[in-house]
């Protein structure tokens, strides 16, 4: 899932918060179509009720406080392999 932007919700691109959570927002029905191994994921910080359900949040099949801990590392990791580039990341561990 991708996080809603609310500061974008007033620009009429959402008529309304129950709108958005009819038709996109991820709910117990919605999650019980999806395949018993998919993870559900988001970047934090999520709308309950409206982007998510509580109980979709706190489900078995969430790695959602996972993915918001990892975040920052991953960030940085990503940031260091393009920036110093993947051989010379290997040099440096040799060196």
């Amino acid at each position: 899932m991708l996080r809603v932007q609310a500061e974008r919700m007033n620009g009429g691109f959402f008529p309304s918060v129950r709108e958005y959570s009819v038709r996109y927002g991820l709910t117990e029905r919605r999650q019980a179509m999806l395949p018993g191994h998919a993870v559900v994921l988001h970047p934090g910080p999520m709308v309950r009720g409206m982007e998510i359900t509580s109980s979709v949040a706190d489900s078995s099949q969430s790695a959602v406080l996972q993915q918001v801990s990892n975040g920052v590392q991953v960030r940085m990791a990503v940031l260091f392999h393009v920036l110093v580039g993947a051989q010379d990341a290997g040099k440096e561990g040799a060196a």
